[in-house]
């Protein structure tokens, strides 16, 4: 069936959303919007599902939510029964359709006979990570499409040790979801039946409780809270999403009174309206708080994004503005802080490990190197981090200290299995906490950290390729960068090209090695100059980014030599997209 039929096919239906119906109204004349729409279907990527909501296969609906979890359900049913019974943990975020698409899902397993336990409101993702390890189900699924603007929802599904769901049995759900090809013909359960059978099973207040009796565990030094925390000045929004819920309480339980919030980002709105993007990455997001920090005279400005599991934050600088720090950054700080903390406490353990991305600063890897940390690169995708804290568990070789990547996610404290705005708030007030007892700022912490370790920056670049034929264009870019491979960039040589494709390390007299990580594909570029270069498609956006990572002696040179290097990207995307 080509699109131009599945889009009839779709229209022929006696039984449709009503919100379906009118988008396949207004595509009815534009043969573009059809093909975008029917032409493809949803695919998982390193993050689950996610894409615009409305009609067709290539959208977020509750027929392709159905089809979806008919693949984990399909999945599901080749388990053993005590397996099986364990059920879903399911929780959603602010967005429309989000509380809907939530009860399909456990509609869809309900007529399995599969067990599903639902937030009775919106909640975080990590919260939806740690409720799987806490009521011992076996899988989870977040409704959610994270940072992205309005129109956009999504679907995350997770495995039973409260990581996303890995690349083995998510490729295998994708296949079963595959084979439910006519979505209007997948079995959905009454909601009130599954209720009176006990298969739909609303939580709340129960787990939140849980959840925050294990984040008390984040802080470090207490005592400094007690001292400080109560004349720290800060401000928190929640971007009108999820973070709400917990993150006051996470704060007051901690210890600290004083943060302001801003009023009109916590309410749980789907239109984002105080927003265009509701992301912390972007500085845009913060002009509200920023209003607010220099009304109050706040130290520090933090943001969560709508399912809570970034992080953003602004610092004061010396004339009293704000600016914008980097995930990097912030992950840092954070680092630095608890290595720091832990052996002044003599609770530094010997064998203890920080995780990161492989496209995440090298700056955080000085740190750990400081404190005889090892530090382990893995590929971008938060369940990547969450894997090697169950190989660290069961081998009982390493002792997890901290996980982050640039995409400001971090994660402190592994009850949580993904990245944690909740834990990440609770530690940076401290940290900002630590540099205001000393008279200082985070900003101030930022430059001891530099003249210590070195000036790094890092910056990402992202080049969109929307439509149906998007996915074509970035694989057309990354099949030129290896038929045609770089040996310099930028006036520096190419001294090791890491394709994780092959897994395979090339250097530059020829000699290679493998990389002993899944293949991806992703190319990372290491000059001479030390700066590095990672270019990899999104597995959940239609975007091919472009990283830039560089240290030099003073701020002033690094910044001068990211800027040469941006501009030699940009001109390396104009080539590669001509």
């Amino acid at each position: 069936m080509n699109y131009k039929e599945d889009y009839q096919n779709w229209l022929a239906q006696k039984e449709l959303a009503e919100s379906v119906k009118l988008d396949l109204q207004k595509m009815k004349s534009n043969d573009e919007a059809i093909e975008d729409a029917f032409g493809t279907q949803m695919s998982f990527g390193t993050a689950g599902m996610r894409g615009l909501m409305g009609a067709g296969m290539n959208r977020m609906n509750i027929y392709t939510v159905r089809q979806a979890t008919e693949g984990l359900a399909s999945y599901m049913d080749t388990l053993d029964d005590q397996q099986k019974q364990r059920g879903v943990a399911i929780s959603f975020d602010s967005r429309y359709h989000s509380k809907e698409f939530a009860y399909e899902t456990a509609r869809v397993l309900g007529a399995h006979g599969i067990k599903s336990f639902v937030f009775d409101d919106i909640r975080p993702t990590p919260e939806l990570s740690f409720t799987i390890r806490h009521l011992n189900t076996f899988a989870g699924v977040m409704i959610t499409a994270s940072h992205n603007p309005m129109k956009y929802n999504g679907y995350k599904i997770y495995g039973e040790d409260g990581g996303q769901m890995p690349p083995k049995a998510s490729d295998m759900i994708t296949t079963y979801a595959r084979k439910a090809s006519d979505v209007f013909t997948i079995k959905v359960a009454n909601i009130r039946d599954l209720r009176k059978q006990q298969l739909l099973n609303v939580i709340g207040e129960n787990v939140d409780e849980a959840y925050l009796n294990n984040a008390h565990q984040v802080n470090v030094n207490h005592e400094l809270i007690k001292e400080v925390g109560k004349d720290l000045k800060f401000v928190y929004t929640p971007l009108h999403g999820t973070g709400k819920v917990l993150c006051r309480r996470a704060l007051e339980n901690a210890g600290f009174k004083n943060y302001s919030i801003v009023p009109e980002q916590t309410i749980s709105d789907p239109e984002f309206p105080t927003v265009d993007f509701p992301n912390p990455e972007f500085p845009e997001a913060f002009n509200l708080s920023i209003k607010l920090g220099k009304k109050v005279g706040a130290d520090v400005l933090i943001a969560t994004d709508p399912d809570a599991d970034r992080l953003g934050a602004a610092v004061r600088q010396p004339d009293n503005s704000y600016k914008l720090m980097t995930g990097n950054q912030i992950a840092s700080v954070l680092l630095d802080y608890i290595l720091k903390a832990k052996k002044d406490n003599h609770e530094l353990p010997a064998d203890g490990i920080v995780v990161k991305s492989i496209v995440s600063t090298e700056l955080a890897t000085k740190i750990a190197n400081n404190y005889n940390i090892e530090m382990k690169n893995v590929l971008t995708g938060f369940k990547y981090i969450a894997e090697q804290i169950h190989n660290f568990e069961q081998n009982h070789d390493h002792n997890f200290l901290f996980g982050f990547e640039e995409s400001f996610g971090y994660l402190i404290k592994p009850f949580v299995r993904d990245k944690d705005a909740i834990q990440s708030t609770m530690l940076l007030a401290e940290v900002a906490a630590y540099y205001k007892q000393q008279g200082k700022t985070l900003y101030d912490g930022l430059q001891s950290m530099y003249k210590k370790y070195g000036y790094f920056e890092e910056k990402t670049i992202s080049k969109m390729f929307e439509g149906i034929n998007g996915k074509d264009k970035m694989a057309k870019i990354m099949d030129e960068l290896r038929s045609n491979p770089m040996d310099s960039f930028n006036d520096s040589k190419v001294v090791a090209l890491e394709d994780f494709a092959t897994a395979t390390q090339t250097n530059q007299d020829g000699s290679t090695k493998q990389i002993n990580l899944p293949k991806s594909n992703v190319l990372k570029y290491w000059l001479e100059d030390g700066t590095w270069i990672a270019i990899r498609p999104s597995g959940t956006e239609p975007k091919v980014k472009f990283y830039i990572g560089t240290e030099d002696q003073t701020q002033a040179k690094a910044n001068q030599r990211l800027a040469s290097y941006i501009n030699a990207v940009n001109q390396l995307i104009e080539k590669l997209t001509k």
